[in-house]
């Protein structure tokens, strides 16, 4: 109980949600918009549920005029499984949702009406939830995709490059198809926002990842991560060779004695962290 106190009191409501309550009064959509905020609410709570049992700080729940946001601990450096499992949290929700609406249809609970209703909104915001898009949950299975087979960086801007060109494509076809849908548009240009905001913060967000990273005592042979550099190449391009989910261990060879040189992550992390060293080569911070 005290857990689910814990999310309940993260949870904010977007001014603008009151906006879009209050027209639903005005033109009588009163019990569509509630059965839509009430499919958004339990789809973020199933996020932020997950969540919350791998023991990830939660900062906020917000409820949003076209949907929801689970913002949580993000350093980019929790195992893969884990945060698998929070993404398709969300979606799987609206399995036992849409079976519950067929129970309470047989049980005369509710009508044959209400019944469709509360289908085709959860079945519309499950089929959204799951287009290849930032930050939408389709959107970041791709990008977990990513970080699974590329280097984190790597992963940030083929992700991003990959989910801009999805949104341009929609975008095109709703001009086309839907020019005066105002919805749509909505979402659509928060969509936009987005993609600006994290191509604004893909330095902060590779920072985080770095400060964030695991400690390396007792860390298992198949977690170590053997990186090839050159020892004239700066640290700050080096990390860019960086993987989620293992320690790196740089390797260059020698020129003068042809011995391979090892640097450790934690040098390396050191170096730009704490001594902000970001220029420094690989060969000039083995030879200190």
């Amino acid at each position: 109980m005290s857990s689910l106190w814990y999310l309940l009191s993260k949870m904010k409501i977007n001014p603008f949600f009151w906006v879009v309550l209050g027209g639903g009064v005005i033109t009588g959509y009163f019990r569509e918009v509630l059965l839509v905020f009430a499919i958004v609410f339990i789809h973020e709570m199933g996020h932020a549920i997950a969540a919350h049992s791998f023991k990830w700080r939660i900062h906020k729940i917000e409820l949003l005029p076209f949907g929801g946001v689970a913002e949580v601990e993000d350093s980019g450096n929790r195992p893969i499984k884990e945060e698998l499992i929070v993404i398709l949290a969300g979606p799987l929700q609206h399995v036992w949702m849409i079976g519950l609406s067929y129970i309470l249809l047989y049980l005369d609970v509710w009508s044959q009406s209400t019944h469709e209703l509360f289908v085709w909104h959860n079945l519309t915001i499950l089929l959204v939830n799951l287009a290849p898009i930032l930050p939408l949950d389709g959107g970041r299975f791709i990008q977990l995709l990513y970080m699974k087979y590329f280097a984190y960086h790597t992963a940030l801007k083929r992700s991003w490059s990959a989910s801009c060109a999805v949104l341009g494509v929609v975008t095109i076809f709703s001009a086309a198809l839907f020019p005066f849908h105002l919805n749509l548009w909505v979402v659509l240009s928060f969509l936009m926002i987005v993609h600006y905001l994290e191509w604004k913060q893909r330095h902060y967000r590779m920072m985080r990842f770095l400060i964030g990273r695991p400690k390396t005592e007792k860390v298992p042979k198949k977690k170590i991560k053997s990186v090839a550099v050159s020892g004239q190449l700066s640290l700050f391009d080096g990390i860019k060779k960086m993987y989620r989910g293992y320690i790196h261990e740089f390797h260059y060879l020698d020129p003068a004695t042809k011995k391979r040189v090892t640097v450790c992550e934690a040098q390396v992390l050191d170096a730009l962290i704490k001594k902000k060293q970001w220029q420094i080569t690989f060969a000039e911070l083995a030879s200190r």
